[in-house]
């Protein structure tokens, strides 16, 4: 018998009536987000910084792909091994490590002395942030029932656009303040390591090992729970085949677009709509924001109609296709948008409808058992860190050869029809016993 039955068969034979649920859970879920905000400005301070440290290393637009690339090329490669880790070892150990981690690379980034050295701590931050989201997705599966997995995956995703959003801002407003774009980033990797001891000192790998949950809390995580290992289908991960190749695809199709509005995104706003540094910094906190609400909106969204009683498999297959479609109509229009302001809008709108694949983040724990959740979502994450790999390089080369962005909004355009059809193809069935 488990800890949580054991409680419960307690209560019951004792005749004790089960106490007001605690909020630990979403506490945990809160600290996440935070982290994946930091996560993400630490990310993006490169891309912000990318025009003033291009100028300094005299670094051509190949190189500057490459340089942007690097964090994706350890970041890709761990992510399956980190994702087994956190199955063998428990999210918590990995998430506080690898926080404190890619702080202290971070920080090393601002003691670069030309685009090899930048490179190689770009190598170790990727590194250090492999574990982060699949660690997520663990928890996920650890501390909340289904009918409030869709909340806590865009919980912890949509720190990812509002981590871009404070980024642009606040790398521009330290570079500009302190004078340095060096000084920012070993304040920004001092700040994270602060946060990896917080995140040793409240995460638990088990509900019941927390001494700030209750018996309420307890039986609301087991009470709508399903199977303690999940359902199990076809297929070593416990997932169907083609199933799993179609989270596979949609993923990867999905990263390159918001990979590639990271990395290449403020030298867009620079190079093609003409914004100065402080203006770059604006835009970007817009753009992102509006992606943070499209996450959440999906989320909460999507968790209400399952309550309503609505088949997993449509609502998710609504929520991901309309969007994807209106992902993929807004870069075919907007090379046709002259005016920088509306440019921005149309942006903003972009990253809303984007990120209602935040939803992606849910499906591990919804489709895969428990004791390979970390593995499901590394491998996930490892399609979209390939992305990463290979956009900024993809887009440093398309401007190379054409001297403009014309033909890199068209190819995310084509992304975002990929990821329509990988959406589209998931195999919900096996959830909807759940």
């Amino acid at each position: 018998m488990t800890g949580l039955d054991q409680t419960h068969s307690d209560l019951a034979s004792d005749g004790i009536a089960t106490p007001v649920a605690s909020t630990v859970r979403w506490r945990i879920f809160g600290i996440i987000f935070v982290l994946v905000v930091i996560n993400l400005i630490d990310r993006v301070t490169l891309s912000i910084a990318m025009p003033t440290i291009a100028k300094e290393f005299a670094i051509e637009p190949a190189m500057q792909g490459l340089v942007l690339s690097a964090f994706f090329w350890s970041y890709a490669l761990l992510q399956i091994p980190g994702g087994w880790l956190i199955d063998r070892f428990g999210p918590r150990a990995l998430i506080a490590g690898a926080t404190v981690g890619w702080g202290f690379f971070q920080a090393v980034a601002g003691l670069a002395t030309g685009g090899v050295s930048l490179l190689a701590s770009r190598i170790g931050l990727g590194a250090a942030e492999a574990p982060l989201f699949p660690a997520g997705a663990k928890l996920n599966s650890i501390w909340l029932s289904p009918k409030e997995r869709a909340r806590g995956a865009v919980l912890v995703d949509s720190g990812a656009p509002l981590g871009a959003a404070f980024g642009g801002v606040i790398i521009a407003w330290l570079i500009l303040s302190l004078g340095s774009w060096r000084t920012a980033f070993v304040v920004a990797g001092l700040v994270t390591m602060l946060l990896g001891v917080l995140a040793w000192w409240y995460l638990r790998d088990d509900p019941t090992d927390h001494p700030g949950v209750n018996a309420g809390e307890l039986a609301a995580i087991q009470a709508t729970a399903g199977p303690a290992t999940g359902v199990v289908t076809a297929g070593p991960r416990g997932i169907a085949a083609g199933s799993f190749a179609a989270i596979l695809v949609g993923r990867m199709s999905w990263a390159m677009i918001n990979f590639g509005l990271l990395t290449w995104g403020p030298s867009y706003l620079a190079q093609a709509r003409g914004f100065d540094l402080k203006q770059m910094g604006g835009a970007t906190f817009v753009i992102f924001l509006a992606g943070m609400v499209g996450s959440l909106t999906s989320g909460f969204l999507v968790d209400r109609l399952l309550a309503r009683g609505l088949s997993r498999g449509v609502v998710y297959k609504w929520a991901l296709g309309l969007t994807g479609l209106g992902v993929m109509l807004a870069f075919l229009v907007l090379p046709q948008v002259a005016d920088p302001v509306a440019a921005v809008a149309l942006l903003s709108a972009t990253l809303f409808l984007l990120y209602f694949g935040s939803l992606y983040w849910s499906l591990p724990a919804i489709l895969a058992p428990k004791d390979r959740v970390g593995v499901v979502g590394g491998a996930m994450n490892f399609a979209g860190s390939a992305s990463g790999i290979a956009i900024p390089i993809i887009t440093g080369l398309i401007l190379q050869a054409t001297g403009a962005y014309l033909m890199v909004l068209y190819f995310f355009a084509a992304c975002a029809a990929l990821y329509v059809a990988g959406s589209l193809l998931i195999d919900f069935k096996p959830a909807e016993a759940r």
